[in-house]
């Protein structure tokens, strides 16, 4: 039986691809090297919208805040869910910045366990030595697993290291993956994984980048931090961390070099639940008011944010208030609707 293949042409740049079989819009542009916007892929962060102009589409399975029925009214759809029943003419942006980057399907062997934290494991993963792997600062790779589901986390490293991978994992309770890591992983075990994926990477500009990390969230803050030093990249960068008590800024040393070294970085962690042990003089309450506290006008800046849904939906709602253009809001949002 022949698979049904529909083709599908994007408004405005009117580039083609087809799409076979049920794969989504967006798996079916990545495979023919258009990147649409994209996060989660869960049908849970919202990034993937985008407008159907002409044709038909199954819309899958999705969150509601992610695409309300006064949006889907109004023909717009995730291109991570929406699955094409006929030809297709849609409106996306296209991110050409990483159309040269290929996606690639690659083992790794682990060669470090650090435990930094009570729930937060540092991985180090060394790749083939025949591989060169090419990403953006602040993309992520999908982990593999057996039974072929995917667990997504963010590259912590810089892309001038590249050999060897770095991911922060948290422990979340009863998930398959981080449970594994915690009670079974061992050194020197073998990995597969695909990437590299996502469009969170610095922007090239002049404005101030406001980086707003949520737990774990502080991975691809650190990558594009550590990238833009190695560049010699001089702009104004104001790293916020995020978490609940003192023990969960788990590389806290790591940004306060970063601020004794180069005078353009600042350095604000704010904690929201410090314990009486913390002994903690520092910012407490939750990250994104502490960003408002200090920037009343974002008109001028550039916002990234990285980190639990919660997190980035108060950040989208609370500084487009404060005058931060849509376009210049850029984030990653840690969808956990399924156990890790």
């Amino acid at each position: 039986m022949s698979i049904k293949t529909y083709r599908v042409r994007i408004e405005p740049s009117g580039h083609t691809f087809d799409v076979a079989g049920n794969e989504t819009v967006l798996e079916a542009a990545l495979r023919a090297g258009f990147t649409l916007p994209y996060s989660c892929r869960n049908g849970s962060c919202g990034t993937c919208k985008g407008k159907i102009l002409e044709g038909e589409v199954d819309y899958g399975v999705y969150e509601a805040k992610a695409l309300t029925q006064e949006e889907r009214a109004a023909g717009k759809a995730l291109f991570c869910q929406a699955v094409p029943r006929s030809d297709l003419v849609i409106e996306a942006k296209e991110i050409g910045l990483v159309k040269n980057i290929p996606i690639k399907l690659l083992p790794a062997r682990v060669v470090a366990m650090v435990r930094r934290a009570h729930d937060v494991m540092v991985l180090s993963l060394k790749l083939p030595q025949t591989e060169r792997f090419k990403f953006l600062a602040g993309q992520y790779i999908d982990i593999l697993l057996k039974n072929g589901a995917r667990r997504s986390f963010s590259l912590a490293n810089p892309p001038q290291q590249d050999n060897t991978l770095e991911l922060h994992v948290r422990h979340v309770p009863g998930g398959m993956f981080s449970g594994h890591v915690f009670a079974q992983m061992k050194e020197k075990d073998l990995l597969r994984f695909r990437g590299p994926l996502g469009i969170f990477f610095l922007r090239e500009s002049e404005r101030p980048a406001i980086l707003v990390a949520g737990g774990t969230g502080f991975a691809p803050v650190k990558s594009i931090v550590e990238d833009a030093i190695a560049r010699g990249d001089t702009r104004p960068l104001h790293v916020y961390w995020g978490a609940r008590a003192r023990r969960d800024l788990y590389l806290d040393d790591l940004p306060r070099r970063w601020v004794r070294d180069h005078p353009h970085i600042r350095y604000i962690p704010v904690l929201s639940e410090p314990s009486a042990d913390d002994v903690w003089s520092g910012r407490t309450g939750w990250v994104h008011e502490a960003v408002l506290a200090d920037h009343p006008d974002l008109s001028g800046c550039e916002v990234y944010a990285s980190g639990p849904p919660p997190m980035v939906e108060a950040i989208r709602a609370s500084f487009l208030a404060r005058g931060l253009p849509e376009d210049r809001l850029y984030y990653d949002s840690f969808e956990f609707a399924h156990a890790v």
